[in-house]
């Protein structure tokens, strides 16, 4: 079976006739890789022949996002680039551009044969409600904003749902990627960076406009944020989001429990990166753990987030071993 046709079937909660998807839907982090090549890894090796040499399905993440050519870059990690209405209309001129959209449908345009051959999952990337403020304004003053500067958090938001329908219209007719992911890292390892109240104001609306673009093609619609969402997934349904990813074990997320109250909402990561440097009988009971929910269907098994450098190359190898071992067991 082909890694589309085993994705797709997992997300529709049907059963692939081998085994279920193994995707690192981030891979690994650069310097996880540069420790590897003075272990073994092959040194000159792109992106699709690491997926290769691992045995691992190819899920490649194409995107848009925000800024376009020449937008200006924060002096610093979590800055931003705006403090209020005045300087954000300086930069509204690089923002939400067509040559965004473009290079999204150019990207498309490059992997369409693979993908129509069910060799390569794709999965898109858009820029989310929570997320892209956070981007312009800075991680503080994007906090206070939603207290201090509540117009401009709609006008940013309105101006980006704009976007987002404009990309998935130019791209769906292109290529219908497998699975929509809204960027938010909205939570964190004690739960939600927003109140309730604050998700249905400046959030929801905005992918209510969105998500009706996505589903009219039968396209599943998830969130990617990090920490503890668990509290945050009946806000999301009601939204119209579909599932959630990466499901981090050190911040407590519990995917049973979340399977069990919520049986048809979409899981994919959960797998715990903490475990992947301590050995195989470590990493075999965290499959182990995930087995019930994997044998439930609509949860794709992933490392929680990129696996870290410090996981070895033998103890990767580990890994998938045992990955490839309880997605067959998965699926008997």
């Amino acid at each position: 079976m082909l890694p589309r046709e085993r994705f797709l079937k997992t997300l529709n909660f049907e059963k692939p006739g081998d085994r279920l998807p193994m995707v690192e839907w981030a891979a690994w982090w650069g310097d996880t890789t540069d420790r590897w090549k003075t272990e073994g890894f092959p040194k000159d090796i792109g992106f699709d022949a690491s997926l290769e040499y691992f045995g691992l399905d190819n899920m490649t993440c194409i995107g848009v996002g925000t800024g376009g050519p020449g937008c200006p870059q924060p002096a610093s990690h979590g800055a931003g680039i705006i403090t209020d209405e005045k300087s954000y209309e300086a930069v509204r001129k690089y923002l939400f551009a067509d040559a965004s959209i473009e290079d999204l449908v150019k990207t498309a345009k490059g992997i369409k044969e693979r993908h129509d051959r069910g060799e390569v999952i794709i999965r898109i990337w858009v820029d989310g409600f929570f997320w892209s403020p956070r981007g312009l304004l800075g991680i503080e003053r994007h906090l206070f904003a939603f207290y201090d500067q509540p117009q401009l958090m709609h006008r940013i938001n309105d101006e980006l749902a704009d976007f987002n329908i404009r990309a998935l219209n130019a791209l769906f007719p292109v290529l219908k990627p497998d699975m929509v992911g809204f960027a938010e890292d909205m939570s964190y390892n004690n739960g939600p960076m927003l109140s309730r109240e604050q998700f249905d104001e400046f959030i929801a609306p905005y992918y209510r406009r969105v998500i009706p673009h996505i589903k009219k093609h039968g396209v599943k619609v998830l969130v990617d944020t990090d920490g503890d969402v668990t509290s945050m997934i009946p806000w999301m349904m009601n939204a119209g989001i579909e599932g959630v990813y990466p499901l981090e074990r050190q911040a407590g997320v519990d995917v049973a429990l979340i399977r069990r109250k919520y049986p048809k909402f979409l899981l994919l990561g959960a797998y715990d990166k903490m475990v992947m440097s301590k050995g195989e009988k470590e990493m075999r009971a965290e499959f182990e753990r995930l087995l019930p929910v994997m044998k439930s269907g609509g949860f794709i098994p992933s490392v929680d987030h990129q696996t870290p450098p410090g996981v070895s190359f033998a103890n990767y190898k580990i890994y998938v071993k045992l990955f490839r071992e309880f997605c067959e067991k998965a699926v008997r």
